[in-house]
């Protein structure tokens, strides 16, 4: 797999990635620069669009998923750090719904349907009949004997402790059950650690390229995952420390690489907490609706605070902002990946050298 054919570079980016998450210096930010094919990269034949389908997570047409994979890296220019990958995700929450959960389609995202009436009787378990943990992996395997060669596997959205145990407990009966039955959260969330780790080590096998790297959000030389807790928006810093920090402790050492999908500015508050954690290697700041964008100068000093702490960031950036963030943080730039788009190759070419030393 010494290249890819949406990615004829794939060798020599993957060697700048390796040097990149490991410390080393590229001469400017890892950045994953994208543009628009007038053409598509090969031809796949159309397939009409089912009635009904209102959301791409659909679960209720197979061939069109599996078209929808083919199809989704071939219209983009892969560049610089950019590295095709196409997922079989089936929510925003995909670990969920192999737990129990039910997928509640609606336009463009799926809800997982709350199933856990009473603690006493929960179970948290890996069935591999349950339906959509059938459907996600053979979309999986579907994929990967298509896209051998072209472009890689990312994980499906899985998700994790807080925000998983909300989706198959019901957000306010959870926020109850920290207080009430604390033991039992506590309980709970190790067990769906466990059922992550049973998912996660499987399709890293399946899913890794010749070099063991893989794609979460982002190609890194190892066993790469993004985590989250939204859910962490609703409490104190205190019950983060008591309910998610051992989550994390846990699964970020069970990783090679892991970014943290850190969501809103409700969430601030736990900037100390996440920075604690030594096994850590990124921060994706999302600031959430009616926000400035991540690059913004409004969220400069949580950057500050996280490159400071040895922590590597990801923004999505457009040049005007990538030229801000390269003469605000001078030598740490180097340690932010950068999410970009561009209009042309020429383009393209004017971001890199501009981003360069």
């Amino acid at each position: 797999m010494a290249n890819l054919l949406y990615k004829n570079d794939f060798d020599v980016a993957r060697d700048r990635l390796k040097t990149w998450w490991d410390g080393g210096d590229i001469g400017r930010p890892a950045i994953q620069l994208m543009i628009s094919r007038k053409e598509p990269r090969e031809v796949i034949p159309a397939m009409p669009r089912p009635e009904g389908w209102i959301v791409d997570y659909s679960t209720s047409n197979f061939d069109f998923r599996l078209h929808n994979c083919l199809h989704s890296c071939s219209r983009a220019e892969f560049l610089a750090e950019a590295v095709p990958a196409v997922s079989p995700d089936l929510a925003p929450n995909t670990l969920a719904l192999f737990l129990g959960c039910r997928g509640v389609e609606s336009p463009g995202t799926v809800w997982c349907e709350p199933f856990i009436e009473d603690p006493a009787m929960a179970k948290f378990e890996i069935r591999r009949e349950n339906f959509y943990f059938d459907f996600c992996w053979r979309l999986a395997k579907a994929t990967l004997q298509k896209c051998n060669g072209k472009f890689l596997l990312c994980y499906p959205d899985l998700i994790e402790g807080l925000d998983t145990l909300s989706a198959m407990r019901g957000t306010e009966t959870l926020l109850m059950d920290m207080i009430e039955r604390p033991d039992w959260v506590h309980s709970s969330l190790s067990q769906i650690t466990r059922c992550y780790f049973e998912v996660y080590d499987e399709m890293y096998e399946a899913f890794k390229d010749d070099r063991g790297g893989t794609v979460f959000w982002a190609w890194a030389p190892g066993r790469m995952a993004k985590l989250q807790c939204d859910f962490s928006a609703m409490i104190s810093a205190d019950m983060f420390n008591e309910f998610m920090m051992p989550v994390l402790r846990e699964m970020t050492g069970k990783l090679d690489y892991c970014m943290y999908h850190w969501d809103g500015v409700n969430a601030i508050q736990h900037h100390d907490h996440l920075l604690s954690l030594p096994k850590l290697s990124m921060i994706q700041w999302t600031p959430g609706a009616g926000q400035p964008g991540p690059s913004d100068r409004k969220w400069w000093p949580l950057h500050h605070k996280s490159l400071d702490a040895g922590k590597k960031l990801i923004l999505a950036a457009n040049k005007d902002e990538m030229l801000a963030l390269k003469k605000e943080f001078g030598c740490q730039f180097k340690d932010i990946m950068l999410t970009m788009w561009a209009d042309s190759k020429q383009a393209a070419e004017e971001i890199l050298e501009l981003a360069s030393d």
